[in-house]
């Protein structure tokens, strides 16, 4: 009879720590997403459909969404130029570049709004020369744009960046030599492998600059129906003590949110197809 040893695991204590990690994110994670969705409801149904029918959260919602997929999409080029003076670029200072790409992760959000708005503010350094050619980026939303713009920047960069790195530089080398164009070298030979970390790093973009606050309130002007975030009108309806409009809000944010990178997940898989050999492992 053949002695079937037990496969043991390379980490000691894998199974406590797994089963401790996952009650620790439960806690943290999953149990405060249970409460958002049941917390707008303990007030009757009433509450919830009028927090649906406020014109001032859609107006919300729609700056917040419509402002966020813009600098999302406006960091896409950005981000691929950045990682390829990083990669491939002969860059001076690029190390001191390659540093900056993450000043948002570290940099205190109210520290970036209030830095933003001193700058493209009507007296600011870059505010002023704007406002006499006619172009206001302070408390509209552009401004808005504007500060998403360099908080979803990293993402786009630090998504592409390590792809772009694993690709050999021969594969340009000899679509060069066979004659294609710059054009046909970059769409043909580039494009397919680094698309999906492009999209990955939209969604990673878009998510963050759905739910940004800090930065962006300094800069944002917050009129209603006009310059106000989801986020912001969250903390209004709180200190209005209607409890039940602002999880509602909540609520709205977070589906819509995963709906969102729900569909870019699948984009995402969809453009992954045919990168990798099907017998592949």
């Amino acid at each position: 009879m053949a002695l079937r040893l037990r496969r043991r695991d390379a980490l000691p204590g894998f199974s406590v720590s797994v089963g401790f990690t996952l009650v620790w994110i439960g806690l943290i994670v999953a149990l405060p997403l249970v409460a958002l969705v049941l917390r707008p409801w303990q007030d009757g149904t009433g509450a919830v459909l009028r927090a649906l029918h406020d014109p001032r959260m859609y107006a919300a919602l729609r700056v917040s969404f419509g402002c966020a997929a813009l600098a999302a999409l406006l960091d896409v080029p950005m981000g691929l130029l950045l990682a390829w003076a990083l990669v491939r670029g002969r860059v001076p200072g690029r190390r001191a570049i390659d540093a900056l790409i993450d000043l948002p992760f570290a940099l205190p959000t109210a520290v970036t709004g209030i830095t933003l708005a001193t700058l493209y503010g009507p007296n600011g350094w870059l505010g002023a020369p704007l406002a006499r050619a006619g172009i206001h980026i302070a408390f509209t939303p552009a401004g808005i744009v504007t500060a998403l713009v360099f908080v979803g920047l990293p993402f786009v960069v630090r998504a592409v960046e390590p792809v772009l790195r694993a690709l050999p530089p021969e594969m340009e080398e000899a679509s060069m030599l066979l004659g294609a164009s710059p054009l046909q070298t970059v769409r043909h030979v580039l494009l397919p492998p680094l698309l999906p970390p492009v999209i990955g790093g939209f969604s990673l973009a878009f998510a963050r600059c759905i739910g940004e606050y800090g930065s962006v309130i300094f800069i944002a002007g917050n009129q209603p129906f006009r310059s106000e975030i989801a986020p912001l009108l969250i903390v209004v309806r709180l200190q209005e003590f209607d409890y039940s409009g602002a999880t509602a809000i909540a609520l709205i944010l977070l589906v819509s949110a995963l709906l969102c990178q729900t569909g870019v997940s699948r984009l995402r898989r969809r453009a992954s197809r045919g990168l990798v050999a099907p017998d592949a492992a």
